[in-house]
């Protein structure tokens, strides 16, 4: 708890400094944020708001899925910015007029989803890479790939005892 309070309120402290133009954006942000995580904690208390962790867990382990593919495509980028892997002219394809970077939306979509409206080839490769076989691991049924599956996703039963009588 008290690692996630320090990085929440170096994030806030980065965020009020870095709105150069004077502007309460970032603490407005931040009392949102908090108003939307108090109604919930409350909602979820009160037994208003229920949920199925089993779906919940599954939803937010492939949205993670999807984040670190994100940072794996951003961590190549950047590698070919350094020079170290080739390609970095050569675009898999350009929607910045589509998607500014600097429009909020852009913005939003860059921070949670590491999203990039001009990726290079190789970048676009790797997060393709990475994703499909990370995700069809993650979503496949748990006895697919366990050695006790039967090879159809299920788990297999015991042998059935037959009663003599």
């Amino acid at each position: 708890m008290g690692r996630e309070g320090l990085e929440t309120a170096l994030f806030v402290w980065a965020s009020v400094h870095a709105a150069s133009d004077g502007t309460p954006r970032p603490l407005i942000g931040v009392a949102l944020g908090l108003a939307t995580a108090v109604l919930l904690g409350w909602l979820f208390y009160r037994g208003a708001l229920r949920i199925n962790l089993a779906k919940f867990f599954t939803w937010t382990g492939g949205m993670l899925v999807v984040v670190a593919a994100g940072v794996l495509a951003y961590g190549v980028h950047d590698l070919q910015e350094a020079d170290l892997v080739p390609g970095l002219t050569n675009l898999a394809f350009d929607i910045s007029a589509t998607i500014p970077p600097d429009s909020w939306y852009g913005t939003l979509l860059k921070g949670v989803l590491n999203f990039q409206p001009d990726p290079t080839v190789i970048q676009v490769t790797v997060w393709l890479v990475y994703l499909i076989p990370t995700l069809a691991i993650f979503l496949a049924p748990s006895g697919l790939l366990s050695r006790k599956g039967n090879g159809k996703g299920e788990a297999q039963s015991p042998p059935a005892v037959r009663e003599e009588v």
